[in-house]
């Protein structure tokens, strides 16, 4: 038996608008079905909208993507909840998740991060830490934050 983990995240109008921007940064293929797609009357409102959404890459990236009905952020501003930052070393933030990509090289986790970082606020730059060669900390355009890493290599 196994089992896969997909991050799901939930967007206010935006969620075609980044899955098409995680495409620009991982490639893969985006499917997306919208209310109207499943029976929505396409004239009502949010019928366009993403019910549900996807993207996966040749690699094993996933990522699902959904509009929560009655919410249209039309000018796209990211609304999650919560706040990041890093001071002194350590993390402080009042967020229940964090997006995690790592990568076997700093030169992989570097093309993701150089993406993700467009129009986003890095929070970490990324950097040689005490655990690994590379790590950061970014939000996004859409207010996900990122944790990028390479594979740490630990002495044992």
């Amino acid at each position: 038996m196994s089992i896969t983990t997909t991050t799901h995240l939930n967007f206010r109008g935006t969620a075609h608008q980044a899955l098409d921007f995680y495409r620009t940064v991982f490639g893969g293929l985006v499917t997306v079905a919208t209310y109207a797609d499943l029976g929505m009357p396409k004239d009502a409102p949010g019928a366009g909208k993403v019910v549900f959404g996807q993207l996966e890459n040749e690699e094993g990236f996933r990522l699902m993507a959904y509009d929560v009905p009655g919410y249209d952020d039309a000018a796209g501003t990211p609304s999650t909840a919560g706040t990041t930052r890093r001071e002194n070393g350590t993390t402080l933030t009042d967020r229940t998740f964090f997006q995690s990509v790592r990568a076997g090289t700093l030169e992989e986790i570097g093309g993701y991060w150089d993406g993700l970082a467009d129009g986003g606020t890095v929070i970490e730059p990324l950097a040689a830490s005490a655990w690994t060669p590379g790590f950061g900390m970014l939000t996004d355009r859409f207010g996900v934050t990122w944790v990028l890493d390479v594979t740490p290599t630990y002495g044992g």
